[in-house]
């Protein structure tokens, strides 16, 4: 017989609070999840990143642009963060998230926002690297292709705004940190570019 775990209004509490999902979304999540809330957690989180890949297409012209100044003074960023109304650039989740990307960017110093954003010359010059580190390995072919491909994957990691870990946080990205505000506020939420300075640097 199917044991059916009752879902009860604490537990759906405790989700929301987790997640700022919808009352009926909790539930539908806890139910599926049989009542574990990490897992009810991890459905409700993919389901807000989908949502917020769908809206990535509407045009985001408000925002703001956020400074920080590092506290010894020899680090300074600019970013431009937008969103699709002025009402949402106004409210504290979206100021600060454009605060704590300010921050991760003096700290994680990424080269782009996004891998697409990557200048050319980097990209062929990191390949270029990768491919002379392998080539005389002995192994073949089609295995020294994946390694290339790996080690192209860390650099995204390692120096793509978006994909990297968040320095706040390290079990997400900064690109599910801007999902996760935009599922939130229900607008298109991206972050456009930004200028990293520091005291000294070329």
């Amino acid at each position: 017989m199917t044991q059916v775990t009752v879902v009860t209004p604490k537990l759906i509490a405790e989700l929301r609070a987790r997640t700022d999902a919808g009352m009926m979304d909790c539930k539908k999540a806890l139910e599926e999840a049989g009542g574990d809330l990490d897992k009810a957690t991890e459905i409700l989180r993919k389901k807000n990143m989908t949502k917020a890949d769908k809206r990535a297409d509407r045009q985001a012209m408000q925002g703001v642009i956020e400074s920080y100044v590092h506290f010894n003074g020899r680090v300074a960023v600019l970013v431009e963060l937008n969103c699709e109304t002025d009402f949402v650039a106004r409210t504290d989740d979206f100021k600060a998230l454009a605060k704590d990307i300010a921050l991760h960017i003096a700290s994680a110093a990424p080269l782009a926002v996004r891998i697409e954003d990557i200048p050319a010359a980097a990209l062929e010059s990191e390949k270029r690297i990768y491919a002379a580190q392998v080539a005389e390995e002995k192994k073949p072919e089609a295995v020294k292709v994946k390694i290339v491909e790996g080690r192209l994957k860390k650099f995204y990691e390692e120096r793509v705004l978006l994909e990297q870990k968040f320095v706040k946080d390290d079990t997400k990205t900064v690109g599910e940190l801007v999902k996760h505000v935009a599922a939130t506020t229900g607008e298109n939420v991206r972050v456009r570019r930004f200028a990293r300075f520091e005291l000294g640097g070329s």
